[in-house]
């Protein structure tokens, strides 16, 4: 097999533009839109620092586990994929694999990330597999490939980390005290406060309390600490929350029920399934009322079943590629949640996120439930995420949005990424919204009314969420 002597389709100019007007409309309308990430997992600390990679394994593989968990399925070792072996060693695994992910999107994103950044704009395989680590690396000592300067050669206006309530968002604070054309701002995720039956609960409680600096020792103390550190956030430039959690619960509670629950947890005490759910449920209450209060936007990632794979986890720990899909019942706790909120007036700007194909519609009908008139988009049915994040699942969001709301208002794409290469995972997805609405004018479903369509386009890139998220200038 010799792909590298191939035509790369994904390099050339109208990749994935199907029609005059799908490439009218990208070229003239999407291409040049600034990047807000408003959901992403990179690493403060190495914005701060504006670090450079050692070499092309360093910034594209280590820490990737969509390229982890191919390599498994390719018959790699892990000792070759996240184990001693040599990095020039890892990549030439990558290399030998990457062929073989052919109808899996690591095979476009690669290949692009490796052209937009790189120009390298041949397929990687095991035949050029070295001389193009040599030629990346040697392109990474460069000033041009620090942190930075790969964030704002893709025109990324704002990135939202990902940030637990006891961070010390230090880094966020030296990023603030040395700006760049970027602005980094943190998201508050406190599911761990939330996940009263997990393993370690207590000592997490005990490390909240020191952030927040004050004792813990009831539900009320609870509150307030995680109140204490919503301010700390806010005021370092917080406006969005995160959840991911595996569903949301349809159950009733009563306020001494929730106390009681949480002083059992506190003595050490086991609690039952009911338990758990009936205090998850409360908590989130109270932290989406105040997050109503300040003015956030709170995001749920539902319905992902994480770290299946005990051997890996013990070995790896978390987010090392053995997380899939779950077969959760969503609707009627999500229904419970969003309606409790809205019958006291206090229901956040809310983003939903599914991320198993069969809730499409569930999700895409239930946010619209919930909008008041107050705004255009306040409830939004979030981009297709992690397995959904390819050709198929992003048109089949884009269709149950188009289908059950207002496409027009879609606040568009995000990287969910903890690589600083993953950004043109935003021009992935305004290919295909190009395509999609050059195909409607193509077949006359929709007028050939360029400026008007293209105008949509590039609400839907950038400019609504610009306006929906409300992050300081």
């Amino acid at each position: 097999m010799t792909p590298t002597r191939l035509h790369n389709p994904i390099a050339a100019e109208n990749f994935l533009l199907h029609s005059d007007a799908a490439r009218a409309l990208y070229h003239d309308y999407a291409a040049d839109m600034p990047i807000i990430d408003y959901h992403c997992h990179l690493p403060p600390a190495q914005i701060a620092g504006d670090e450079r990679f050692a070499n092309l394994t360093d910034i594209w593989l280590r820490g990737d586990h969509y390229k982890w968990r191919a390599m498994r399925a390719n018959g790699i070792a892990e000792d070759g994929i996240t184990g001693s072996a040599s990095d020039r060693q890892k990549h030439r695994n990558w290399a030998a694999t990457l062929p073989y992910t052919m109808r899996n999107p690591l095979y476009h994103w690669s290949h692009l990330e490796l052209d937009r950044y790189f120009g390298v704009d041949e397929l990687l395989g095991p035949d050029n597999a070295d001389r193009v680590y040599d030629q990346c690396t040697e392109l990474l000592q460069g000033p041009e490939f620090s942190v930075r300067s790969l964030i704002e050669r893709m025109d990324v206006k704002v990135i939202c980390t990902t940030d637990d309530p006891v961070d010390s968002l230090e880094h966020h604070r030296s990023i603030q005290a040395n700006p760049f054309s970027c602005r980094v701002v943190p998201g508050f995720r406190p599911d761990k406060s939330i996940l009263i039956a997990a393993a370690g609960y207590n000592d997490y409680i005990d490390k909240l309390a020191e952030a927040a600096d004050r004792d813990i020792t009831d539900y009320d103390d609870l509150l307030e600490a995680l109140r204490n550190r919503m301010e700390y956030f806010h005021g370092l430039g917080c406006r969005i929350s995160d959840h991911g959690l595996n569903e949301l619960f349809d159950v009733g509670y009563t306020d001494g029920e929730v106390r009681t629950i949480f002083a059992s947890a506190r003595a050490g005490r086991g609690l039952s399934e009911t338990e758990a759910r009936k205090f998850q449920t409360a908590l989130l209450v109270e932290l989406c009322k105040e997050y109503d209060r300040l003015g956030w936007t709170q995001q749920f990632h539902l319905g992902a079943l994480r770290n299946n794979n005990d051997r890996i986890l013990r070995n790896l720990g978390a987010d090392a590629g053995v997380d899939s899909i779950g077969d959760f019942s969503q609707a009627r706790g999500l229904s419970r949640l969003l309606n409790t909120l809205d019958n006291s007036d206090q229901l956040a700007q809310t983003v939903v996120y599914n991320l198993n194909p069969a809730d499409n519609e569930v999700m895409a009908t239930m946010v619209g439930n919930f909008n008041d008139g107050s705004m255009a988009g306040k409830m939004q049915y979030g981009s297709a995420w992690w397995f959904l994040d390819q050709l198929d699942g992003m048109e089949k969001q884009i269709n149950a949005l188009s289908n059950m709301g207002l496409l027009s208002r879609f606040v568009g794409m995000l990287t969910d990424s903890r690589s600083f290469l993953s950004f043109p995972r935003h021009e992935y997805f305004r290919r295909l919204l190009c395509d999609m609405f050059g195909s409607d004018i193509e077949r006359g479903l929709l007028p050939d009314d360029r400026p008007f369509i293209g105008g949509l386009i590039q609400d839907i890139c950038y400019n609504n969420a610009k306006k929906y998220f409300n992050f300081p200038s």
